[in-house]
């Protein structure tokens, strides 16, 4: 078989992100011809199975055509098109999303693993930054509190290694110090430990880092935007005015003119609460359309609301604090990634590269 004759007859099918050809994208590489078998990797930027199967059976029948016992091996990997090329530290992340809320108790850490959690189910490398020094949940929730990170030597300095958990990197200061011992710390403090999860940390390459930052405003949210170049922020917050107004001052944050991060999207969390007795009743615990004033306050959208579920809480005490599977969290679960990836889609081809932040 002739290489240069698969080249051009792969050039008939279509990149399904551009509508060109998938050898003039550049989208082919390691492309081997050994005896009958043609094997090769496509590099997408969405991870929609059905387009998969379409592009996977399309390069079979191209290569078939005009060798009909060719054994085609197609490999496909998602690379999503990252947002903070320009000035990132984190040239291996393509993705930086800050999940941030006003005040505690909101669940922000709950929708930040779940985020990555989903994002890891549909194909794509993810890890998460536990940045909420003050109150740690994340090691708790993955059932990893008494995991030590390790630490390789990289030309001379030490560098924390991410733990993996089922394909999730993840770090946190609940995995350095013991889970009793309090973190009693000032600002200064606080934003080195941040600069070390970014710069003493060997993350891999990823298509996304969620940040599960602290409530509210503070040096921690400040550091990152300072360090990182943050693609976009999704905010949480609970029905409630009191949860809403102060999500309203923590959303401010990034809209201010010098820090200029986008709003991907609001999460209600706990929007209302249904007895496994009576599925079909809704009690609205914590009143309702906090989250609609805040998307509508953000011009940005509500991604989804989540119900508070009795087994979630069980579920996350236990150490698992993934919910796709919990039959009631199911859809809205769904609906918050299906969208999530939509706005940052729309983001990141209508804005330009995100750049870290000069505060003075």
């Amino acid at each position: 078989m002739d290489n240069n004759k698969i080249v051009e007859a792969l050039r008939s099918v279509k990149d399904p992100s551009s509508g060109l050809d998938i050898i003039s994208q550049k989208i082919v590489s390691d492309l081997r011809v050994s005896d009958d078998v043609v094997s090769f990797k496509l590099s997408l930027t969405e991870n929609d199975p059905k387009v998969k199967q379409s592009l996977h059976q399309a390069c079979v029948m191209a290569i078939q055509a005009i060798y009909p016992n060719a054994e085609v091996d197609v490999h496909m990997n998602t690379q999503l098109k990252g947002a903070q090329k320009k000035g990132n530290t984190l040239v291996q992340v393509h993705n930086i999303i800050a999940v941030a809320s006003g005040k505690g108790g909101v669940g922000k850490s709950t929708i930040s693993l779940n985020l990555a959690s989903g994002l890891k189910e549909r194909g794509y490398k993810v890890g998460l930054m536990d940045a909420d020094l003050y109150g740690p949940s994340i090691p708790k929730m993955l059932g990893i509190e008494n995991q030590k990170p390790q630490i390789n030597t990289v030309h001379g300095k030490h560098k924390l290694v991410p733990i993996e958990v089922d394909g999730l990197y993840t770090i946190s200061i609940g995995n350095i110090v013991d889970p009793e011992q309090a973190i009693v710390l000032r600002g200064p403090r606080l934003g080195g430990i941040i600069k070390q999860f970014v710069y003493d940390c060997l993350w891999p390459e990823l298509d996304f880092l969620i940040i599960d930052l602290p409530p509210g405003p503070g040096d921690i949210q400040l550091t990152m935007v300072q360090t990182l170049s943050v693609t976009g922020a999704v905010m949480v917050t609970t029905p409630q005015d009191v949860a809403y107004a102060d999500a309203l001052k923590a959303a401010n944050m990034f809209s201010l003119p010098n820090v200029n991060v986008p709003i991907l999207g609001i999460v209600e969390n706990m929007s209302w609460f249904t007895p496994a007795e009576l599925p079909d009743k809704k009690y609205y615990l914590f009143g309702s359309g906090g989250g609609e004033k805040l998307a509508k306050y953000t011009r940005s959208m509500l991604l989804s609301q989540i119900p508070l579920v009795e087994s979630a809480g069980r579920q996350a005490d236990s150490g698992n604090g993934q919910f796709y599977q919990i039959k009631e969290m199911r859809q809205p679960l769904n609906q918050f990634y299906d969208n999530f990836l939509k706005q940052l889609a729309i983001r990141n081809e209508m804005l330009p590269p995100t750049e870290k932040v000069s505060i003075m």
